[in-house]
């Protein structure tokens, strides 16, 4: 007597199996993520894969969607899984020694293009994601990018290389202004500001993936804020900018950082949601 074949399963079939997998898990937009990762386990753009699900799935990509899956329902971030992040619409490669670019983080890139700049100093660089996005946009300027990680540096430098950037970035280790030589049109930083006590009430993509050196900013989570603050006047050009991204509590503790220090022109802009996110300030007399 012959066998029984199963027959293969289409995408589509696939896609509502991880779905309900990772909904069942509690993840939090479950149909989003299943699709990004179905896309991902089919080497398809995501844009394209509604064209892919009445096909049958290949059985190299049902194992791969299976693994992917499985890790998502750990709460492991897909950006994790998928290797890239989009942010100011170019992929950026992101993994666990980095923290992930954020849609709320364009907010700092949009306020310091208000304004010209030659020079820029990125601190806490990470993916490089600011930036690079920041040299993409001002094909003039050149760019240098700190970080204590020599890790998060070797993605920075691998995004540079990829945006065809390296000749214009300058990318090193310092523990913020330490290493940091000259003076600056711009200094932009998106560092740790998560108070101690908010650490625990994280979600777990970040809590359990993301490095806990780019998320905790102390006991009331300003401790970067007080060295970057009292550092940029020496470090900025006659009439330089320092920009940081903030967290939506924090704007009026940041800008009175700001105006004991000395700047001037400081504002407090909101992101798209409404909420607090960048503050800026000038420093004329540097």
């Amino acid at each position: 007597m012959n066998a029984v074949r199963s027959e293969p399963r289409c995408w589509a079939a696939l896609l509502r199996e991880g779905a309900a997998r990772l909904e069942a898990a509690g993840v939090p937009g479950a149909a989003g993520d299943a699709r990004r990762l179905l896309a991902h386990a089919a080497g398809v753009d995501p844009g394209r894969l509604i064209l892919l699900l009445p096909e049958d799935c290949s059985p190299e990509g049902a194992r791969e969607f299976d693994r992917l899956i499985a890790r998502r329902t750990l709460r492991e971030p897909v950006s994790h899984l998928i290797g890239r992040r989009e942010f100011f619409g170019r992929s950026f490669e992101v993994g666990p020694t980095v923290l992930d670019p954020r849609p709320e983080t364009e907010t700092l890139v949009v306020q310091a293009l208000g304004a010209d700049f030659e020079t820029v100093l990125d601190l806490g660089t990470g993916t490089g994601c600011i930036l690079l996005t920041l040299l993409c946009e001002r094909r003039h300027a050149r760019g240098t990018g700190i970080d204590l990680s020599g890790d998060a540096l070797a993605v920075a430098e691998r995004n540079a290389a990829t945006l065809k950037l390296t000749s214009r970035t300058d990318l090193g280790i310092s523990d913020w202004f330490d290493d940091v030589e000259g003076r600056f049109d711009l200094i932009v930083s998106n560092p740790p500001y998560i108070a101690t006590s908010q650490m625990a009430a994280l979600a777990p993509e970040l809590r359990r993936f993301e490095p806990r050196v780019a998320l905790e900013g102390g006991e009331d989570g300003l401790d970067a804020y007080r060295i970057i603050v009292t550092g940029a006047a020496t470090h900025l050009s006659p009439g330089g900018r320092l920009m940081v991204e903030i967290g939506p509590t924090q704007g009026h503790a940041v800008a009175a950082l700001f105006e004991q220090q000395g700047a001037r022109d400081i504002h407090v802009y909101a992101d798209l949601d409404g909420r607090d996110r960048v503050v800026t300030g000038r420093w004329s007399g540097c």
